[in-house]
């Protein structure tokens, strides 16, 4: 036994190590994704050559076996009741994908198990009704298989934060132990194995429930079944012609309910068993908008940068700044030839000469002011507040016109009519503080910028409402963020 103690402890030396090497590393690498990131995390794409995500970790939890298939049993036991054992497992873990890794584990318990309490006094009848009270010691050391059954059976991608994943396990090793018996005579040795012996492997399976605390430590439950391939595990067998039998084995198993944590080693933000893989392609774009790392999207490229590859850009020379389509087509709202960067009268047909406004006097209701013109058209999907690739150029747009003015802004942040009003006021003012945090991180003074949320109430077209009334362009544009001056 003290040799499997010391394998133990070399085996979990290895990634502790490894940790400590890690954490004394400087890492100026930029932020991952994990259980509390949604699309909107400037992030790349996971590569095993890239190792961007912690993939070692060590579990350690306590838990109660109870005996369940044998001759001597701890579940309702001959004077109904259940005689309740101990158990504890030390194991590290090794992240081979997102959705399956390796645990080298440690068991190590006693179960208790027959007539009565081995801890009790025997009863004055035991021996002449046969019956044995047992407990059984056992160290083990197996290898289990751990699928991330949540990420495997993941099909959408998932844009909110998530905290619980479901694991199942699997897998085989070597049990050793000492069976106890015990009657009204005293308490005797019944089954002696040594440890390793390739004649007494055992398997075990089950499941457990995850619970992400934070990027360093996870909560587990667990239920695992533990089949030993021998009938004496239990202090039975067949030699012991004197117990009262309950059935005839092969194996005795028993049922290990346990609480554990986990610890995710390593210097990165996030374990890669938390990797949602979904969610790359929203990565990428992000990637892409922030032009912060070089990750090929667009085979051709963008050229003007507009957020629309070259492959289908229909005009591959969009001022800087300006909406498009899907085509990466400047947008021009009011259809008068003048795209709406540079028109004055976004919604009011004019004249090119006019700056996009008719000639003659113009109603207030068709003319915006400049900052409008400079900072307005940010736009978002549907029940999300992630910046969109194609408003990165008008928000670095902003950045400059905000920098060279003496003016304070007010980021203001709003949502269609899809949705309860007190569910769309939480996420208008997410989509404002996403903006405003993009600002200043992009080099806006903290004192120029503030953000609200007015929710429903500030439609761009107050005739959705209900939203089934509009065509989803006009939805969209009511998902949206603009600038207000003080």
């Amino acid at each position: 036994m003290k040799l499997s103690l010391a394998i133990v402890a070399f085996a979990l030396a290895i990634p502790t190590l490894n940790f400590a090497q890690e954490l004394t590393a400087a890492s100026t690498e930029q932020q991952y994704p994990n259980t509390f990131s949604s699309g909107s995390a400037n992030v790349s794409k996971f590569t095993k050559e890239s190792k961007r995500f912690n993939d070692w970790s060590v579990s350690a939890g306590v838990g109660v076996p109870l005996v369940q298939s044998a001759d001597l049993t701890s579940i309702k036991n001959g004077n109904g009741k259940n005689l309740f054992g101990y158990s504890m497992y030390l194991s590290i873990d090794k992240a081979i994908t997102h959705a399956f890794g390796l645990k080298l584990q440690y068991d190590k318990g006693e179960t208790r198990q027959g007539w009565f309490n081995t801890k009790d006094a025997a009863p004055s009848d035991a021996s002449l009704y046969q019956r044995v009270g047992a407990r059984t010691q056992y160290d083990a050391i197996s290898i289990l298989g751990d699928l991330n059954i949540s990420n495997l059976l993941r099909r959408v991608d998932n844009k909110s934060p998530y905290r619980w994943a479901l694991h199942g396990y699997a897998g085989v090793g070597s049990l050793a132990y000492r069976a106890y018996q015990k009657d009204e005579k005293g308490q005797r040795l019944a089954t002696e194995v040594k440890p390793f012996n390739l004649k007494n492997l055992f398997a075990q399976t089950g499941a457990g429930l995850k619970y992400k605390v934070n990027n360093r430590l996870d909560l587990e439950t667990r239920l695992m079944y533990v089949m030993t391939s021998t009938d004496q595990f239990d202090g039975g067998g067949e030699q012991y012609s004197y117990i009262n039998k309950r059935e005839d084995q092969v194996s005795d198993n028993f049922f290990n309910a346990t609480v554990g944590v986990t610890l995710n080693l390593g210097r990165h933000e996030s374990h890669l068993m938390w990797h949602d893989p979904l969610q790359e392609i929203y990565w990428k774009l992000d990637v892409l908008a922030e032009k912060n790392q070089d990750i090929e999207v667009c085979k051709k490229g963008d050229l003007d940068n507009d957020g629309v590859c070259d492959d289908w850009d229909r005009e591959l020379n969009t001022p800087a700044g300006a909406r498009v389509d899907g085509a990466g087509v400047a947008l021009d709202t009011d259809l008068d030839g003048v795209i709406d960067l540079h028109d004055q009268c976004v919604t009011v047909p004019g004249t090119v000469e006019n700056n996009g406004c008719p000639s003659g006097p113009v109603a207030d209701a068709g003319t915006v002011k400049e900052e409008e013109t400079k900072l307005d058209g940010i736009e978002f999907d549907f029940n999300s507040d992630r910046i969109l690739p194609n408003n990165t150029p008008i928000l670095n747009n902003a950045v400059n016109y905000i920098n060279s003015s003496n003016g304070v802004y007010t980021v203001i942040g709003a949502t269609d009519t899809k949705g309860t009003d007190e569910y769309n006021q939480k996420l208008s003012e997410r989509r404002a503080n996403s903006v405003k945090n993009y600002l200043i991180k992009n080099g806006v003074g903290k004192e120029k910028i503030t953000a609200v949320g007015r929710g429903e109430k500030d439609l761009k077209y107050p005739e959705c409402e209900p939203a089934e009334k509009c065509p989803e362009w006009k939805n969209r544009a009511n998902r949206r963020v603009y600038f207000e001056a003080k």
